[in-house]
């Protein structure tokens, strides 16, 4: 066998040598994880989804939007995908609805079916509406100790003999203070990845006397330097304001990214500064997803919001919606101990008679019409005008095609009386002109007989001007002379010569009957 030469040996060293420090090189450099996947490793997604303003448990529009059961559906489906998804009420909804008005063994449901149903829908976190002080002190504090989610509330207390003091709720006997701010822990393989502080503040306009309001800008902000104190990762606002004030406290607390907020009905998404003030539509007819990216790195956090229709194209959760259904039997059965066959086609409405809010509270709108009608209907007509407050419509929605004595009851559902007043022309002018001035809020009025011509004109009583001391008969919904939308229109007025109740028995002894009663003579 012959040597091999010197010269091959040296190549075949040098390619050996070249192999091994390329080796050596490929497997030192895999240690080191890449700067990408560190951060994805430590990137932190969570959700919340928002809801505000629902005072009604199923589908509307013969069932083309909104329904609980449909909104749970969604909510599970994102928390199959995500377990850190949370499902949060930005305020009103124990009051008013059609069934909240409903007895049950001798008791008025008010707002019990709402928590039955949330309780279903597992909600997390509740907060107080101005509605909610619709219901008398027993009865909040009923629903409060039934309530199986968390509520919170910086600046709403209740007015005691020693002062005010916070609600609470009743759990197995222990008293349990609702706290002014409240914290979710973001999980990341059973540990606490980040927490995330909630604050929220409410309207003060539901005057009551258990009701004690300190002021929202002061509490928003003391609850922030609490949350800020504790440490806490993100913090966010859950309120019930009017959005002039949610951008009261978005100037004052620029840190805040996002207000969740109600109280206006319709969706909305207003950007102040480094704040989103977002409110999604009353009655679930849209629920706002909210999604949070958070590199804890980094810690600058993102946040998505979308707008996410709820119609007869979202499945249902059937836990929930079994839950609906029992509560909407017992409003079926209920229901027909006052009117006797509540599905009679009474009206048809070609075209649909407008119902939602933002147009009641701003303009004269087609069921204004009718019920102001029905209104002197429930007299024969021997009224001088007819005016309504058009926070008293409640249906939030457009009713198209047939319409039924129940849609009467749901655009209704506080009821009430029809009263008549006689009233001095000087009071008339200064009520209608204060139902105009309140134009988007639930003051405005709803009128019969009475107009302007043109903005700055006369009010016209059938085409006269008003005098000042002529005595006018006009009906109005009891409601009003309570004092609370008009705050000088009360019986204490010297203005009002007379005024005349009707008895239960009478037609006006409810608004919705003689609304009924004026849709199918008309027929």
């Amino acid at each position: 066998m012959k040597p091999i030469p010197t010269i091959v040996l040296k190549k075949a060293f040098k390619k050996i040598s070249f192999l091994f420090s390329l080796l050596f090189v490929l497997c030192f450099s895999c240690k080191t994880p890449s700067p990408a996947t560190k951060t994805k490793e430590t990137t932190i997604v969570f959700k919340i989804v928002q809801m505000n303003d629902v005072y009604e448990i199923a589908p509307l529009s013969g069932g083309k939007y909104g329904g609980l059961a449909r909104v749970a559906h969604v909510v599970d489906s994102i928390k199959a995908e995500n377990p850190n998804t949370f499902l949060v009420m930005a305020g009103d909804f124990l009051n008013p609805s059609l069934l909240g008005t409903i007895k049950v063994d001798g008791e008025t449901i008010r707002g019990k079916h709402m928590i039955d149903v949330m309780n279903a829908m597992e909600v997390d976190l509740a907060t107080f509406g101005n509605h909610e002080f619709d219901l008398k002190p027993d009865d909040l504090q009923k629903r409060l100790n039934e309530s199986e989610f968390a509520w919170t509330s910086a600046n709403v207390f209740q007015q005691t003999k020693e002062g005010p003091m916070s609600f609470y709720t009743i759990k197995d006997g222990d008293s349990i203070r609702i706290p002014d701010t409240y914290t979710f822990q973001i999980k990341k393989a059973d540990t606490t990845a980040l927490t995330v502080g909630l604050f929220s503040v409410t309207i003060d306009s539901n005057p009551q006397d258990y009701v004690f309001y300190s002021d929202y800008l002061v509490e928003a902000n003391t609850a922030f330097l609490t949350l800020e104190a504790q440490k806490t990762d993100v913090i966010l606002g859950l309120t019930h304001l009017t959005l002039e004030q949610d951008t009261k406290v978005a100037n004052a607390l620029p840190q805040i990214p996002l207000l969740m907020g109600g109280h206006e009905h319709n969706h909305m998404l207003v950007s102040v500064h480094n704040t989103n003030i977002v409110k999604a539509d009353a009655n679930a007819k849209t629920v706002y997803v909210h999604t949070f990216t958070y590199p804890l790195n980094t810690k600058k956090l993102n946040i998505v919001s979308e707008l996410v229709p709820i119609t007869d194209k979202t499945a249902s959760s059937p836990k929930v919606k079994a839950v609906v259904d029992s509560w909407n039997s017992i409003l079926d059965e209920k229901i027909k101990e006052v009117i006797s066959n509540p599905y009679e086609v009474i009206y048809k409405a070609i075209p649909p008679l407008d119902g939602t809010d933002s147009a009641n509270r701003s303009t004269q709108t087609n069921l204004g019409q009718l019920i102001t009608k029905g209104m002197a209907y429930a007299y024969k007509d021997d009224v001088d005008l007819v005016f309504v407050n058009g926070g008293s419509f409640r249906l939030d929605d457009r009713l198209e095609g047939d319409v039924t004595s129940l849609d009467i009851f749901r655009v209704l559902p506080f009821g009430g009386s029809i009263y008549t007043i006689k009233l001095k022309g000087s009071l008339l002018k200064k009520v209608l002109d204060y139902g105009e001035s309140h134009t988007g809020t639930g003051a405005y009025l709803h009128r019969m007989s009475v107009a302007k011509e043109s903005n700055d004109g006369p009010w016209l009583l059938k085409g006269s001007p008003i005098g000042d001391e002529i005595i006018y008969t006009a009906a109005i919904s009891d409601f009003l002379l309570k004092g609370f939308d008009i705050p000088f229109l009360t019986p204490e007025n010297e203005g009002i010569i007379a005024i005349y109740k009707p008895s239960e028995s009478e037609m006006a002894g409810d608004i919705r009957k003689a609304v009924i009663n004026y849709l199918k003579d008309e027929q």
